[in-house]
């Protein structure tokens, strides 16, 4: 899958060690105008290298990111991760409304000035 929007926000790099040693993830944010109307999304990227990706960009840049989304359950709460595997540079999203136009009011018809009672 793939999400197109501005890049809005670096969050810090986390770093760790699991037992397949050590590892690096950082997360940012996405206002995409797919709809219409702005939606902010959250990624994060996993590994030195994709991590390395993320600072080619500037915030305000439009930005195509490849995604895989998965969610998994914890104590009884499912959690979901939205994962960028590639970073390209992006086309500026100018999208229009799906809303139509406001049309005319409509009123009703003036019949006269001569038809009130007093």
């Amino acid at each position: 899958m793939e999400l197109q929007g501005t890049l809005i926000e670096k969050r810090p790099v986390f770093k760790g060690t699991g037992a397949r040693g050590d590892w690096v993830k950082q997360e940012f944010i996405l206002e995409t105008r797919e709809s219409g109307y702005p939606r902010k999304v959250c990624l994060s990227l996993f590994g030195e290298d994709r991590v390395k990706e993320l600072d080619a960009f500037k915030i305000g840049e439009a930005v195509k990111a490849s995604v895989n989304i998965e969610s998994r359950e914890y104590n009884g709460r499912w959690y979901t991760d939205v994962r960028a595997w590639r970073l390209e540079k992006g086309q500026e999203v100018t999208a229009t409304p799906d809303y139509p136009a406001p049309g005319p009011i409509m009123t009703e018809p003036d019949e006269g000035e001569d038809d009130l009672p007093f």
